[in-house]
Order: structure tokens, then C-alpha cells, then sequence
């Protein structure tokens, strides 16, 4: 539970302020190129889905309470190898920016080698939960199944993965019956942090959902292989978190991994993705053929 420092002794992030927490959990406001980055890939992403042969904006419905709204879109890129297998992805933003459309770049690399893609839309902060939001992608990965089932694919294998917000998603996802593998990226494990930072104004979490939605407190229910990556230049308390989520995870499933990517920060470790050649992009590969 330590946060790392540079020359000072580790402080306990419990004994951090409001404001001395959120800077800790300040992903854009410690990479200088940030918002450069978000808009190359979304120029990128732009460029990949102006392409022919892509399904974009498949709707999928979020299930009783919730009404489908315009975030509940999937976007599936193929291969075009028959039975390839799917890598779904899930965005970040803390949950409450960005969306599907600007990270469709991310799906070069495992198309690449050999997986098709899709991108998984989810209703935002404040407007939803994180209760809703998680339910959401659940979902979508039903949607993703049955849409195969329609389409003639059968039961393919299924990599849930997602980078910050979406890490946790996508290690929430892998207690569901649709994933058959995770890689979880620069994701957020244990929420307890979260609700005592900025973020929450728009999060509003309770003390319910944090014991119910933080991976790193919930016992597995299925036992699938994931792979926890996290940049080695990435804020001290984002290695934090992986690292303790993926020692945990790995006390009872072998099949846990941990990897830490050097010189890459929260947002140049997308790249790694990206790229057919990329660490990410290649274990992504190997989560899905094997």
C-alpha cells in the first residue's frame, strides 16, 4: 500500500490529502505529450475506420435497468482469417472521457497478427455509474457472442483487454462467462484511492461499489489466463496497483502474469499495442492462439 517517491521514504497513500492523492492518480498531467497523443491516435483511428470492410457502431443493448444509449456501440475490425480470434478492448478515461472512436489505431497490431478486433463503447461518468458502466461492458461481451453465433463463427476464443479505466474493466469482465483470457493495461485495481480523489466528483463511488467493483477485493470465480502490464515510467502509484493486483491475482491462478514494459509512461505504452511488432501487441497474440 506504499506510494513510491524519489529520495523520501515510501508514503502510505492513506496519509495523502484530496489534493495530494489526485496528483497521484494524474496520468495526463504527468506525460507532457498527453493530449498529443490522444490526438495522433484519434487522427490515426479516423484513418483505420474511413477503411472498407469494417463493421462500426454495432449496437448492443445494456440489459434491464438501463435503456440503450448512443455510447452502446461496438466497433469490429477483422483479420480475414476464418476463425481468427477476437481481442476486445475498452478504453480509459477514468471512466469518464474519451470514447471508442479514438483508440480504433490500437487495433493495427493484433490485426496484424492474426486476431480480430473489437472496440467496446460505454455510457460516461456522471451520466452513469460505475456500477452501470461495468453491467455495460458485460454486455457487450454478450453482444459480441451472440453477434458471432448470428454470423456463423461458433465459440471463438475471446481476449478481454482495456488500458486504465479499461483495465479495470476488463479485469472485472473476467469473472463473466464470455472471456477466455485478459490483458489488463496501466489499469486501476483497487478503488478505495480513487474515491478519495478528484475523480470521484464525477464517479460519486460508494462504499459498496468499491468492495464489489475493485478486482483486487473479489475472490475469481473462473480461473483465465491474464496478463497485467503497466509502463516501468508510469506514476508510483499505477505500478502500485498492478503490481499488488497481479501478485494477488496470481496467489490462487497460476496463470497470472505481470509485466512491466520499460521506458513506457501511461500513454506511450499503447504504442506497444499498436505496433505488430509490439510487446503488448505480441502477448495479445498469444493470449488468443493459444
Amino acid at each position: 500500500m506504499r506510494l513510491e517517491t524519489d529520495g523520501t521514504p515510501p508514503t502510505d497513500w492513506r496519509d495523502l490529502d484530496r489534493a495530494a492523492l489526485s496528483r497521484a492518480y494524474d496520468n495526463a498531467g504527468a506525460v507532457a505529450d498527453s493530449a498529443a497523443r490522444l490526438a495522433d491516435w484519434s487522427a490515426r483511428s479516423a484513418a483505420l475506420r474511413a477503411r472498407p470492410g469494417h463493421t462500426l457502431d454495432l449496437p448492443y443493448d445494456p440489459g434491464p435497468p438501463h435503456a440503450a444509449g448512443p455510447r452502446n456501440r461496438i466497433d469490429l475490425f477483422a483479420c480475414g482469417r476464418a476463425g481468427a480470434p477476437l481481442l476486445a478492448f475498452i478504453h480509459g478515461g477514468y471512466w469518464q472521457r474519451n470514447a471508442k472512436e479514438g483508440f480504433a489505431c490500437l487495433a493495427e497490431g493484433p490485426l496484424a497478427l492474426g486476431l480480430d478486433v473489437a472496440l467496446i463503447g460505454y455510457t460516461l461518468a456522471p451520466e452513469a455509474s460505475l456500477t452501470r458502466i461495468a453491467d455495460e461492458i458485460r454486455a457487450a461481451l454478450r453482444a459480441l457472442r451472440a453477434h458471432d453465433a448470428a454470423v456463423g463463427l461458433g465459440r471463438r476464443r475471446l481476449v478481454v483487454s482495456g488500458w486504465s479505466a479499461g483495465g479495470h474493466l476488463a479485469a472485472l469482465a473476467l469473472d463473466g462467462p464470455d472471456a477466455d483470457a485478459g490483458l489488463a493495461i496501466s489499469g486501476i485495481y483497487d478503488l478505495a484511492p480513487i474515491r478519495r480523489t478528484s475523480l470521484d466528483d464525477a464517479l460519486r463511488l460508494t462504499p459498496g461499489e468499491v468492495e464489489a467493483l475493485s478486482p483486487i477485493r473479489l475472490a475469481p470465480r473462473r480461473f483465465v489466463p491474464l496478463v497485467v502490464a503497466y509502463g516501468a515510467d508510469e506514476l508510483p502509484e499505477l505500478r502500485r496497483q498492478s503490481k499488488a493486483y497481479a501478485a494477488a491475482r496470481a496467489a490462487v491462478e497460476p496463470e497470472t502474469r505481470c509485466v512491466a514494459l520499460d521506458g513506457a509512461d501511461h500513454f506511450s505504452i499503447l504504442e506497444a499495442l499498436a505496433h505488430p511488432d509490439g510487446r503488448l501487441a505480441r502477448i495479445a497474440a498469444a493470449l488468443g492462439h493459444s
